[in-house]
């Protein structure tokens, strides 16, 4: 009877352990001791963001003038094609997109190559407009587009993807919360963002999201083509690493103690 009760409390002891092990984790709340920070910290002055062009963006540019006709030339629109008796081709269609280089450059009609690496969208809309005015009578309007501006978000979160950024300008919070938040597993201390800059330079960026000051991190916005990474935290990397092994010992320590308190009911 004694070593029936003993190998009852051995499993029961086991059980609890395993499912110790397997429940506890990082800690998973944001933003942690953002009530003992003061006015002055929360008002903290940053650059506001703003997205700077690189090799292989694709852009649109728009040409405005009070006279259509003078500004057509730099208004390149990519053709349409009707398929019916006679192909035919319609100049109705979408704007033709430019692809930036690996030289950060540009071809744009009339005035040939610009070159547009690290500038701003205002900043190309300037330059634009400063070249045109050799070729336009009137001031024109230059409006600047990314059209592939997107980011991707990987690892443990609950819908990995790569998402399209339509106002060209993310956050770190909102990107994880495009891809529907981290999983319990998720480490919010080591979060990675993997870069690429207009010179081909690869980084790593760690980022603490338990901590209150990440949101005046310099790389808290996000660029274009960034790649978000959520590492597993120790408890799903060891579940991991134990996998099948774990189920076996549960089921065996399962057994153990029906096994067990069969007995004991049919020694009482």
């Amino acid at each position: 009877m004694k070593r029936c009760y003993t190998l009852y409390w051995m499993g029961a002891l086991l059980i609890a352990a395993l499912l110790t092990g397997c429940g506890s984790s990082e800690k998973i709340a944001y933003l942690q001791g953002t009530e003992t920070m003061t006015a002055e910290e929360f008002a903290q002055v940053t650059t506001l963001y703003d997205a700077r062009i690189m090799p292989k963006d694709l852009l649109t540019i728009v040409v405005s003038t009070t006279d259509p006709e003078a500004a057509r030339p730099f208004n390149l629109i990519m053709p349409t094609v009707s398929q019916g008796i006679t192909a035919t081709a319609s100049y109705q269609g979408q704007l033709q997109t430019y692809l930036v280089d690996n030289n950060g450059q540009i071809e744009f009609p009339v005035v040939g190559m610009i070159t547009v690496k690290g500038l701003t969208k205002r900043e190309a809309e300037e330059k634009v407009k400063g070249l045109l005015r050799t070729y336009l009578k009137e001031e024109p309007v230059v409006t600047v587009r990314f059209v592939n501006y997107k980011i991707s978000v990987i690892g443990e979160v609950a819908r990995p993807n790569t998402f399209t950024i339509q106002n060209e300008k993310v956050n770190l919070m909102e990107a994880l919360a495009m891809a529907g938040d981290m999983t319990i597993w998720g480490r919010r201390d080591n979060v990675k963002i993997l870069r690429e800059d207009a010179d081909g330079n690869k980084r790593v960026i760690m980022m603490n999201l338990n901590s209150p000051y990440v949101i005046f991190h310099p790389d808290f916005y996000l660029q274009q083509n960034d790649v978000v990474y959520v590492e597993p935290n120790k408890v799903k990397a060891q579940n991991s690493e134990i996998g099948s092994a774990t189920g076996i010992w549960l089921s065996a320590t399962s057994i153990l103690i029906s096994v067990a308190t069969l007995l004991i009911n049919i020694l009482k």
